[in-house]
């Protein structure tokens, strides 16, 4: 139960409803949707465990579930409706080895945030766009609007105000916190009067803010009588490539991408960022003939960073951003006409040795609070074997 939700409207429910829950659930939707909307979540059916909501409940963050705050706990009464501040919301459904009920259903869908400044946390910059109009309702021109580094031009159209802001120049700086890597800058509009000034300059605090599992973007205004509050959620962008030899020289570009039994496959994770303090590396990776089902036919190639299969092994990458590894193609492949691999790859601070890409093999502890890191899943295939080697098999 639980997982990932990206579609911009849809339901939710307990396991198994309208039949009874089971016993010792823990569940946890992330529901994320397009940048500068919000989620509204209503319930439509609660039918629980009723009193302190101490044994069974549901739980409504505004945000990540470990680092936001609890917009509500609940486990009966009226049927609530909730309203993120940003493009995320986090669902948790919890019950214990005691009784069991029907459980719950809720409706969750995208409204437009409304706001007259957006932002965007894109792997190698922030984007944000201030409304021209919103500045001529205040009085101020778009002229007036530049970054600390004068040098950093915005992008003035007949509507809008554009700047990308990279994350290692333009003034940004950069901050670790306990469980978040912060990149901020700051937005400057001027009053136009030198000799009079009759209106307080703006200054909005632009942050791009990494937890463990996502972006976090904030925009906030200071000094003005328009407060501007804005929270965006995304993901790092990273992609994996087959290669042809263990000189990582020339990629694989055929897709499918046809194999011999046994044959030694070389993979590269890069990871796009213009933060040069990050590293990559492989945590765990899992090989299944569907794409969207890695569990009821699955072989771990590496589980927790502890290798799984006898054949794979890490290489010394040049950057990193990169994180190198192979394995051969193994029997699995001779029972399935397509294999996919899904692989979750860890981001760390560079040099941060607390954090789990500095630790090796483990069997998975509690995370330590005082890393920053992030866990990002990527989905690589079709391998398919040459007909020649298919055809053996089946006849062998």
């Amino acid at each position: 139960c639980g997982g990932s939700v990206s579609d911009s409207s849809g339901m939710l429910q307990s396991p198994n409803y309208p039949g009874s829950y089971p016993n010792d659930a823990d569940c946890v939707w992330e529901i994320q949707v397009e940048n500068n909307f919000r989620v509204t979540l209503t319930f439509r059916d609660i039918a629980m465990q009723s009193g302190t909501c101490q044994y069974d409940y549901i739980e409504v963050y505004d945000g990540p579930l470990h680092s936001s705050p609890l917009l509500g706990r609940f486990c009966s009464g009226s049927f609530p409706t909730y309203v993120s501040t940003s493009n995320m919301m986090s669902v948790r459904f919890h019950s214990d080895s005691r009784y069991s009920f029907r459980g719950f259903q809720a409706h969750y869908s995208s409204i437009p945030a409304g706001h007259n400044t957006t932002i965007q946390c894109l792997p190698d910059y922030m984007h944000v766009v201030v409304s021209r109009r919103y500045l001529q309702s205040q009085g101020y021109p778009a002229e007036g609007v530049t970054l600390s580094d004068n040098h950093c031009r915005p992008t003035v159209t007949s509507q809008e105000v554009v700047f990308n802001i990279p994350y290692n120049g333009c003034g940004t700086t950069q901050e670790e916190n306990n469980d978040t890597i912060n990149y901020s800058n700051t937005i400057r509009v001027a009053s136009s009067g030198y000799i009079i000034k009759r209106k307080k300059n703006i200054n909005l605090h632009v942050s791009c803010k990494m937890l463990r599992k996502s972006w976090q973007q904030v925009v906030y205004t200071a000094e003005d009588t328009v407060e501007v509050n804005e929270f965006q959620f995304g993901r790092y962008d990273m992609n994996i490539t087959f290669y042809n030899s263990p000189a990582f020289q020339q990629q694989v570009r055929s897709s499918p991408y046809y194999i011999d039994l046994n044959q030694n496959l070389y993979l590269q994770a890069c990871l796009h960022s213009s933060d040069p303090n990050l590293k990559v590396v492989v945590d765990t990776c899992v090989a299944s003939p569907d794409p969207h089902d890695f569990n009821t036919l699955a072989y771990y190639l590496v589980q927790n960073r502890c290798p799984r299969d006898p054949s794979y092994a890490t290489f010394l990458s040049p950057s990193s951003h990169f994180a190198r590894f192979k394995f051969n193609a193994f029997e699995f492949m001779s029972r399935h006409p397509s294999v996919y691999l899904k692989c979750q790859m860890l981001v760390c601070r560079l040099g941060d040795y607390s954090s789990r890409c500095y630790r090796g093999c483990s069997s998975r502890p509690k995370r330590d609070t005082s890393s920053a890191e992030e866990e990002v899943d990527v989905v690589v295939g079709p391998i398919q074997l040459h007909e020649g080697d298919a055809s053996s098999e089946s006849t062998g």
